[in-house]
């Protein structure tokens, strides 16, 4: 057997390699058509567990102060960074706070799911089918987006931590949290190799497209993993998960090859017991990792890319008011919302302030939500990403959409 030929078993070992990469990637599909009218990246940062909006962006004054230091004599937060008058921002979100004051960064405060549910799992699932109340959805919202407005791209959607149910149904996704993921690419095969993968692959079947499609996507990726990464204009990504995904995705959009939307995960925000201790404690730390992974992100990606960037940051729900007897907090309903990019009208907190008063909390216990999250996402279809068909993403919604001015 010519030595430019693999033997059969080792043939099959890179093949079965190349479909392990592939189960990881979740890629049957690949466009390669380049986009005329390039619209903006999506960045949609989940935070699983369901944040504490009420520490994160509090009332500073007035009678919600009253109320919020009385429900939480334990877990308040003070030394607040200036929002408005009226809000301001936890002091461990500091690196994030100078986008804010310069126009790039806005809240979007009582925004969450108008729908009566403290399930993880429920309000996770409904937020990203975008049909609250219905889990017979097929397909997520961002599935439905992508589909509507069309795919003319390389690489149109990018999960960082499997496929989310946002991306429901959405063929094309690319599941990547680092890209020496790719092993097989990275380990180096030789040309002849490579060549005798695509003669295996070269057919008409499912699995020939898949294996044909596998190699393509880490052709995509290769270039990123041969050498260090050096992020642009002094950024440095902090080295745990967070900071791990942004990275990534800010490498992927750098390679220029159409992504369209990249989904990214962070959990442990279901802060039951001691989440605090003042302004410090573990929920300062998820803050800060967040704020420092943000702000290092934009700055990696503000030479050229971020006119072009929508960052939303959501959770599926806030806490309660009160802090409970484990000096945590219980799953509660209203939560905020960040938006960050060049395209945001930033240094503004949205949003119609319900207040804490009693008679003005839902059900008596939680920040009532007065802008459902698909207003938001709405917006964004709408002015950023190209896309007026609301309908078809989140069905049903489209006759409540309003614009609150978020985006330009």
């Amino acid at each position: 057997m010519p030595k430019s030929i693999l033997p059969r078993r080792q043939f099959l070992q890179g093949c079965s390699a190349a479909i392990a990469s592939m189960a990881g990637a979740k890629l049957t599909n690949l466009a390669f058509a380049k986009q005329d009218n390039p619209t903006d990246t999506l960045i949609v940062v989940f935070l699983r567990g369901g944040w504490d909006a009420l520490n994160v962006v509090p009332p500073r004054d007035g009678r919600d102060r009253g109320f919020y230091e009385k429900a939480r004599p334990n877990l308040k937060i003070s030394d607040l960074l200036p929002l408005s008058d009226q809000f301001g921002l936890h002091p461990a979100m500091s690196p994030l706070f100078d986008l804010y004051q310069a126009g790039k960064a806005g809240v979007i405060h009582a925004v969450g799911l108008d729908h009566d549910t403290r399930s993880h799992f429920d309000a996770q699932e409904f937020i990203e089918l975008g049909t609250p109340g219905s889990k017979n959805t097929t397909s997520g919202w961002i599935t439905r987006h992508l589909q509507s407005s069309g795919i003319s791209s390389i690489l149109p959607a990018l999960a960082t931590t499997g496929q989310p149910t946002s991306l429901l149904n959405f063929t094309p996704t690319v599941s990547l949290s680092a890209p020496d993921d790719f092993s097989l690419w990275d380990n180096g095969l030789a040309e002849s190799q490579q060549n005798a993968l695509r003669q295996l692959y070269n057919g008409d079947s499912l699995l020939h497209r898949a294996g044909a499609r596998t190699l393509d996507a880490l052709n995509i990726v290769s270039p990123l993993v041969n050498g260090e990464y050096q992020p642009s204009n002094g950024a440095f990504y902090n080295d745990d998960d967070f900071g791990i995904q942004l990275k990534t995705v800010a490498q992927m959009i750098k390679l220029e090859a159409g992504l369209r939307v990249a989904a990214v995960d962070f959990g442990g925000w279901d802060t039951h017991e001691y989440q605090n201790e003042g302004n410090s404690g573990y929920i300062a730390d998820l803050l800060n990792s967040l704020a420092s992974g943000l702000a290092n992100f934009y700055l990696d990606l503000d030479s050229g890319h971020t006119e072009r960037l929508s960052v939303v940051v959501i959770s599926e729900f806030g806490r309660r008011l009160v802090q409970n007897e484990s000096y945590g907090t219980d799953h509660g309903h209203g939560s905020v919302m960040f938006t960050l990019g060049g395209s945001v009208n930033g240094g503004q907190v949205f949003g119609n302030w319900p207040g804490l008063d009693n008679d003005q909390l839902y059900d008596h216990a939680d920040l009532a939500v007065t802008t459902d999250y698909r207003q938001v996402m709405s917006e964004l279809l709408s002015k950023r990403l190209g896309n007026s068909d609301i309908e078809s993403v989140f069905p049903g919604f489209s006759g409540s959409y309003n614009p609150m001015g978020i985006f330009r």
